[in-house]
């Protein structure tokens, strides 16, 4: 299975870039929050985002943008149900990933045709872990920081340790728990998580770990996601911190290409580019 990642929708190649494209229903994303509420519209940027040349797609929810609310399941699931339903019966063949951290949502999507869970907690909840355990689905698991079960993100313009060994040991017990728990390695994606529980020395540290990572962690380079796009990292290293999210493309195709270059191959994106295949 080297060079290929399994899903729920049989394997997916990694010898070329895989674009998986973010589709927001939330009324608060950081970048387009409450545009895609609507089945219709949600169904209309789905299809925006294949043609742009996404492989898969990526629900979401809950915002887990910095002084986010926390959602209840039953609100997640109140979102997701009906644009799911309408991407799945109008896109079959695009691999559909729910990006929850509840266990109910993730259960309930996977029986409704999701192809993949994508948890920003890197699966620390027990009956999220036995989901994946359960199912064939591929799995996107991101290292973030927790306190109380929630989140943490701290000022971003706090000093910090600039360099990346935490984030690296916190990456590696994501890997380790779903290895110990008897998921296939060919089902695992791991995403280093900028911008979670990071400053952006943090995250600069982070990113210039990138050609050294997979040797760090003994994982292939193509079995990484990395989720950058439109995030503030990207306008602080540009000077322009104050640079609005949706204004932040051109940064984020720049930044996948520096991360193609070094072999990586998954990238979560808000504005997927067919031409970044051929970078």
């Amino acid at each position: 299975m080297s060079g290929r990642w399994q899903t729920g929708l049989g394997p997916v190649s990694l010898q070329r870039p895989l674009f998986i494209g973010i589709l927001n229903v939330t009324p608060d994303s950081m970048s387009d929050g409450g545009r895609f509420l609507e089945p219709a519209a949600a169904l209309a940027q789905a299809r925006s985002l294949v043609d742009l040349g996404a492989g898969a797609l990526d629900l979401g929810a809950e915002s887990t943008r910095p002084g986010a609310a926390a959602v209840s399941p039953e609100t997640e699931w109140a979102r997701l149900a009906p644009v799911l339903e309408a991407v799945r019966a109008a896109l079959p063949r695009v691999a559909l990933s729910l990006d929850t951290r509840q266990a109910s949502t993730a259960a309930r999507g996977l029986r409704c045709g999701a192809a993949i869970i994508n948890d920003v907690t890197g699966f620390q909840d027990p009956g999220l872990l036995r989901s994946a355990q359960a199912g064939t689905c591929g799995l996107i698991a991101m290292r973030s920081t927790l306190s109380a079960g929630a989140l943490v993100m701290p000022p971003y313009d706090q000093p910090a340790p600039d360099q990346p060994e935490g984030c690296i040991r916190e990456l590696a017990a994501v890997r380790d728990r779903l290895l110990a728990a008897g998921i296939a390695p060919e089902r695992i994606l791991l995403d280093p998580g900028f911008g979670f529980g990071t400053s952006y020395a943090g995250d600069l540290a982070l990113w210039a770990a990138l050609p050294g990572l997979p040797a760090a962690l003994d994982w292939p380079v193509e079995r990484f996601c990395i989720g950058i796009s439109r995030k503030r990292f990207l306008a602080w290293r540009a000077g322009t911190p104050g640079l609005p999210p949706g204004q932040r493309d051109a940064l984020t195709a720049r930044a996948h290409r520096e991360a193609m270059a070094l072999g990586y191959r998954v990238f979560r994106t808000h504005a997927a580019m067919a031409e970044e295949k051929d970078a």
